[in-house]
């Protein structure tokens, strides 16, 4: 072999062997931000009072106070949902109270009633397809909040949320006063309770 000819080879085995650290480095390299992106979160698998899996939901911080929440829906009834986070994580689909009352309310602060409620979030649109997905930002909470000495649950309830409003000018079947009942500002009359999942406290 000739001492030009060796010498090309080494050129070209030098260059592939720079190629090849590149493309490594590139791969394994983590995504920019996927460190702090993904920092705090939380991952939440649905399940209804079957114990069948019909979703999941992820929240996590976005910065300034603000906590991004993301949720998908693979098996409901079509139509509005209401889409809530409940004080306490505890699933429980046999609760003698009925499936999931075991996580308690809505999270709130002391004096709030239902549209004001922390933890009131959009409503979820499930499609034709029993599918629903839904994706926001809000500043009512951080996932730390979340995830307190009992932690809390993500619900997803049967009927359609009103967030408690009722005009005045109707009047109350239950309290024959004008504008929404009791029921009404505490729950928002979204129904019973067809998907839950826990949030674990912290230390759990």
């Amino acid at each position: 072999m000739s001492a030009v000819f060796a010498k090309r080879w080494m050129i070209v085995w030098a260059g592939a062997i720079v190629m090849l650290v590149l493309v490594a480095s590139a791969v394994l390299r983590p995504a920019e931000g996927r460190s702090t992106k993904d920092k705090g979160a939380v991952n939440v698998v649905l399940y209804d009072a079957g114990g069948d899996r019909v979703g999941h939901a992820k929240l996590k911080p976005a910065g300034d106070g603000e906590t991004r929440v993301q949720a998908r829906i693979t098996d409901a009834a079509p139509g509005f949902h209401g889409f809530h986070v409940h004080t306490i994580g505890k699933c429980d689909p046999a609760a003698p109270a009925g499936p999931f009352t075991s996580a308690g309310g809505h999270f709130s602060l002391a004096g709030q009633t239902h549209g004001g409620h922390a933890g009131d979030l959009p409503s979820l649109l499930v499609m034709e397809g029993n599918s629903a997905r839904l994706e926001f930002v809000t500043d009512r909470f951080e996932v730390a909040d979340l995830r307190d000495a009992d932690g809390s649950a993500v619900m997803v309830h049967a009927g359609r949320d009103n967030f408690a409003n009722i005009p005045p000018r109707y009047v109350s079947t239950t309290s024959g006063q004008p504008g929404p009942d009791s029921d009404t500002l505490a729950t928002g009359d979204a129904g019973s309770r067809y998907a839950c999942g826990e949030i674990e406290a912290k230390d759990s």
